[in-house]
């Protein structure tokens, strides 16, 4: 039962890292598109190192334990 929990658990935390690297994605790009003129720069810049610390949290977690399947 310890494998099944842990290739749950893995999932998981990939699919909240994935919807928030998405999430932060289309926040910037609705930013620099819809407002460039009005485009804050620390903002801006916030979301983009909060994006980068979301892609090294995916690449820290590796691949899955186990295979799904098999």
């Amino acid at each position: 039962m310890g494998v099944e929990r842990s290739v749950t658990r893995w999932y998981a935390q990939r699919q909240r890292i994935l919807g928030e690297i998405a999430a932060l994605q289309a926040q910037c790009e609705q930013v620099t598109v819809a407002k460039p003129e009005k485009m804050n720069v620390s903002s801006l810049t916030d979301m983009n190192v909060q994006l980068k610390q979301a892609q090294e949290r995916l690449r820290s977690l590796g691949p899955c334990p186990k295979p799904m399947m098999g």
